[in-house]
């Protein structure tokens, strides 16, 4: 359990361990997450960071801490299906930017792990947003591998990560292929190449070619050719798409998750009985290039109705500062329903989508992404509707430990609401 806790912005008090304490939220509007329907008046119980029981009728233990969340909602916290988040305070400083390690001559071993930096402002922000567990993706520079991903959580201490070296990212489609040489039969030729080379040092440094990849690399890829870790692969068009099933059929004991597939609707059968699981752009509908030409906000609610399992993230989409977009995003799918020969999702399936979904395309849903009983308590009590832009979060509970909604963007608004003399920068002297 964790035991550091940020007291306010720029306190930090030394806690309780919060394995003492149970909560039991009552009375609000429940969503489990799981894309059932929300339980009116219903009732979600935390002990030691883990959710014990969540619904109706549900007793509260004596002892326990209650939080009357009477005309108001009750959800997982928001799961951020992919994102940069912990990686870069200001995107074009390099010394503030950590999403890519190209330059290094390492590929699949880059781990973001150490570089995740839980005191940046973008996770205050996004936490105070109700988003509690992220997705955290290399960038790739040089070669279709970027490294290993990480998952974190958004607490207000100093230990971010959930899991470390939770899956491996690579690019192909358009952006592969110029990281290949500038051709898609290149970057899925260096794919196979690079599996094959790992697969020779597992037998022997005899048969390895240092040439294309390194030692530490081939030992990253064997774990992922075993199953042992993730395999996130980007795909936008709908061949490349299939392409990429190909190889999951090549390499059948990679356990795969499709990301970005914005001309998946295209191919929905054919992804549905792979299973392989899909995170994908919830709003990507201009063809801002070719391997985009057939993208619409269609996408995310043809590939479920086809029987995909797809969920929400935000790749290349201010994925390392507005993560707090994904409620938006998630709420844009429900109205896309009253749009007259359009496919969006129900209000169930969207919440699924930014919350059990992405933990389950990471193997992690069993613990995170909804209140079930066993599930860590990630909770977020809400004055109106969590998919409704109007909506925010007023506690936000991560691993049961209620966390400070104050952030650097919200104290600036307080500071600057209302103006008082002697506090104020020289600009506003005149």
């Amino acid at each position: 359990m964790k035991h550091l806790l940020f007291a306010a912005a720029a306190a930090i008090a030394i806690a309780s361990p919060a394995s003492a304490e149970t909560i039991a939220i009552t009375g609000g509007k429940l969503v489990i997450g799981d894309g059932s329907a929300p339980i009116e008046g219903g009732t979600v119980v935390v002990r030691d960071g883990t959710v014990v029981a969540a619904g109706a009728g549900v007793s509260i233990p004596a002892g326990a801490r209650t939080v009357d969340a009477s005309g108001k909602w009750v959800t997982p916290g928001v799961f951020a299906g992919f994102s940069r988040l912990g990686l870069s305070e200001v995107d074009a400083v390099d010394g503030t930017n950590d999403k890519s390690g190209g330059k290094s001559g390492f590929s699949a071993a880059i781990d973001v792990a150490p570089a995740i930096d839980p005191f940046r402002s973008p996770i205050a922000v996004n936490r105070s947003a109700g988003v509690t567990r992220a997705v955290v993706a290399p960038e790739t520079a040089g070669n279709i591998f970027a490294g290993q991903g990480a998952v974190m959580d958004l607490g207000a201490d100093s230990d971010a990560l959930t899991k470390a070296r939770a899956f491996q990212f690579v690019e192909l489609g358009e952006n592969g292929a110029a990281s290949a040489g500038g051709s898609r039969s290149s970057a899925h030729l260096l794919f196979r190449a690079m599996f094959r080379e790992a697969q020779d040092f597992a037998t022997g440094r005899d048969a390895f070619d240092d040439g294309l990849l390194r030692a530490e690399d081939a030992k990253v890829l064997q774990s992922v050719l075993r199953g042992e870790q993730r395999l996130l692969v980007r795909a936008e068009a709908a061949n490349d798409i299939l392409r990429v099933l190909e190889l999951k059929r090549d390499y059948p004991a990679i356990k795969m998750v499709l990301v970005g597939v914005s001309e998946g609707w295209r191919v929905a059968d054919r992804i549905a009985a792979s299973g392989v699981p899909v995170i994908a752009s919830a709003l990507n509908d201009l063809p801002a290039t070719f391997e985009l030409l057939g993208a619409t906000q269609s996408n995310i609610g043809r590939m479920k109705d086809a029987g995909v399992k797809v969920s929400i993230g935000m790749i290349d989409d201010r994925d390392s500062h507005q993560l707090r977009y994904t409620t938006q995003y998630a709420g844009n799918l429900v109205s896309l329903q009253k749009v007259p020969r359009a496919t969006g999702l129900t209000w169930d399936e969207a919440f699924a989508a930014i919350s059990s979904g992405p933990a389950e395309a990471m193997g992690m849903g069993d613990k995170l992404g909804s209140l079930k009983a066993g599930r860590v308590g990630d909770v977020v009590v809400w004055d109106g509707d969590p998919l409704e832009l109007s909506s925010a979060p007023v506690s936000v509970y991560i691993d049961g430990v209620e966390q400070p909604l104050s952030n650097r963007q919200n104290r600036l608004r307080d500071r600057y609401r209302t103006p008082q003399e002697g506090n104020l920068p020289k600009a506003y002297e005149h």
